[in-house]
């Protein structure tokens, strides 16, 4: 039986195969690992006798068994002789394979909640690049008009401190223009080529420090992969969390990079991932704001346009990638994951 569903011993997700009766058939090693039993000790024993809520999982396992209905995401906590209750996500799915009725896949939740977290973002972030664009193309036009009226006028005055006032509106039209050309500007489809995230990472520093002279820690990995990306898309991205982090006041800024193995993002499973941090030692994210800090138009400093964040989430999504935040005064750490080849 358990040649029958070897490919599953290569996931990192935790799974386990029930027959008909809900028995354990097979349990693959990341089971093994998070239920902390070995799979001779699992197979043959009832799937619901692990946890604690047996009958509200009973009815989703019976209607997956009946009505070829999967259900996800069943809250359960699983009962360790012992040892502390560990709290658990568990998506049922119907199979037909080799006699055998379902498939469950358990989660700790707090991966779960992630997860969640990761989808709930894609759908704000996609619903706000849509409102940015039909706002920056609604001020665009009336923008133009505004700016050639006050050029015209300009021609039209003989006293120069009234000119003074015009060269303002100009000034002022120019200023919004460069606005709205920024709000537009992520919507060009990323250019894809092999490179190195370090390059990119060494350009931002060097960036970064021309302009504010802080520190920048590297913390990197040698052994990282190529990964396909847009090499300019890329940069703006750390550019813009790292100036963020300079603006409000960082003394050092570190970059780190991780591999990761079996790492779910945007609701897919990777194989491999590289994890890109950006640890600050600022002030952090005032509390206020920190549930939309990716929003366009948010900002937690004065005079700031709240737009350096929102891009460099749209970069990173363009790159199947997803982007967040730990805030915590002293240490803001922002963690960007994309999956490598």
């Amino acid at each position: 039986m358990a040649a029958s569903f070897a490919g599953l011993d290569l996931l990192a997700t935790a799974v386990v195969v029930l027959d008909e009766e809900f028995v354990v058939r097979y349990a693959n090693p990341a089971a093994e690992n998070l239920l902390t039993t070995g799979a001779r000790s699992l197979i043959g024993q009832p799937f619901l006798g692990l946890f604690a809520e047996r009958s509200e999982l009973e009815r989703s396992l019976e209607e997956a068994r009946v009505i070829h209905w999967d259900y996800s995401a069943r809250n359960v906590t699983y009962v360790r002789t012992g040892r502390q209750p560990v709290p658990l996500s568990c998506t049922v799915t119907r199979i037909d394979s080799f006699g055998m009725a379902l498939l469950a896949e358990l989660r700790p939740i707090s991966e779960q909640l992630r997860i969640e977290r990761e989808a709930r973002i894609e759908s704000e972030q996609q619903s706000n690049r849509e409102l940015i664009r039909n706002l920056a193309h609604e001020i665009k036009n009336p923008l133009g008009g505004l700016r050639g009226s006050a050029q015209l006028l300009e021609r039209e005055l003989e006293r120069p401190e009234l000119r003074e006032y015009t060269q303002v509106i100009i000034k002022e039209a120019d200023r919004l223009q460069t606005l709205m050309d920024r709000m537009l500007t992520p919507h060009r489809a990323p250019r894809l080529e092999p490179l190195g995230v370090h390059e990119v990472l060494e350009r931002v520093r060097s960036l970064v420090r021309a302009e504010f002279g802080i520190e920048i820690v590297r913390d990197y990995d040698p052994s990282l992969p190529e990964v396909m990306g847009d090499r300019e898309q890329l940069i703006q991205a750390v550019l813009n969390i790292a100036r963020n982090a300079a603006q409000v006041g960082a003394a050092t800024i570190t970059f780190r990079t991780r591999a990761l193995r079996g790492v779910t993002i945007l609701k897919q499973r990777r194989r491999l991932a590289l994890e890109l941090q950006v640890i600050d030692d600022g002030p952090g994210v005032p509390e206020e704001i920190q549930d939309r800090i990716f929003n366009p138009l948010v900002s937690g400093r004065e005079g700031g346009t709240g737009l350096g964040l929102s891009l460099a989430q749209t970069f990173v999504h363009y790159h199947h990638g997803v982007i967040e935040f730990e805030p915590q005064p002293g240490r803001t750490t922002f963690r960007i994951l994309l999956p490598l080849t």
